[in-house]
C-alpha cells in the first residue's frame, strides 16, 4: 500500500507540474485500489486483535499498522485532490512555477517516502528527520500564500489560478502532516513513546 501511495503522489505531482492530464486521470482512477488496500489491512489487523490478542511490541505493531493505514489512505485521497487541480492549472504553469509550490511538493513527497522507510526499517532517526521537515513545509506554505495573494492583488487575471494554487498549497501541507503522523507512529512503535501533539525539538 505504501508503494502504491508513493506512486500516486509522484504521478499527481507530474500531472500538476508537467501539465500531464492523462497522468491526472490515472491517479483518480487508481484511488480505488488504495481504498481496497485500506479495507484489506483494516480487516487483517482486526483479525489479529480478535484471534491473537497481541501484547507489548506486537500490540504496538498492530496499533501502528492500523494508524499508518489510515494515514496512507488519506495521503491517497490528497494525491487525487492534487491531480484534480491539474486541468485548471495546466494553462497557468508559468504562474505556478513562479511560486514555491514545486519545492514544497518535492519536500512533502520526500517526507512521505522517508516516513515509509522509517516504518519498514523501524528507524526512529529517519522518523525524526520527517518531523524536522514538517517545519520547512509549513514555512513554504506561508511563503506560497504570500506570493499568491500578492500576485492576485497585482493582476486580476491570476485570481482564478491563484485560488486553485492556494487550495493546492493546503493539500500539499496536509500531505506533509500525514507523513509526520506516520513518523510519529514509527517512534511510538520503536520507542514506545508518544510524541504526537508535542514539541518535536
Amino acid at each position: 500500500m505504501g508503494s502504491a501511495v508513493d506512486e500516486q503522489c509522484g504521478a499527481a505531482c507530474r500531472a500538476l507540474f508537467d501539465g500531464d492530464l492523462d497522468e491526472a486521470r490515472r491517479v483518480i482512477l487508481a484511488d480505488r485500489s488504495i481504498d481496497e488496500f485500506d479495507n484489506l489491512i483494516d480487516g487483517q489487523v482486526q483479525s489479529i486483535f480478535a484471534l491473537n490478542q497481541p501484547v507489548a511490541a506486537d500490540l504496538r505493531l498492530s496499533l501502528a499498522a492500523l494508524m499508518i493505514n489510515t494515514q496512507l489512505e488519506r495521503i491517497g485521497d490528497i494525491a487525487v485532490n492534487i491531480a484534480e487541480r491539474a486541468p485548471a492549472l495546466a494553462p497557468h504553469r508559468e504562474f505556478v512555477s513562479g511560486t514555491k509550490l514545486r519545492e514544497m511538493a518535492e519536500i512533502a513527497r520526500i517526507m512521505v517516502r522517508d516516513s515509509l522507510d522509517a516504518f519498514i526499517h523501524s528507524d526512529p532517526d529517519i522518523a525524526r528527520r520527517v518531523l524536522d521537515s514538517d517545519d520547512v513545509v509549513d514555512k513554504l506554505n506561508a511563503t506560497v500564500f504570500r506570493q499568491v495573494v500578492e500576485a492576485m492583488q497585482e493582476d486580476h487575471e491570476v485570481v482564478e489560478p491563484g485560488a486553485h494554487a492556494l487550495i493546492l498549497s493546503r493539500h500539499v501541507e496536509r500531505l506533509a502532516d500525514h507523513a509526520t503522523n506516520i513518523a510519529e507512529d514509527v517512534i511510538f512503535l520503536v520507542e514506545a513513546r508518544l510524541v504526537r501533539h508535542q514539541d518535536h525539538s
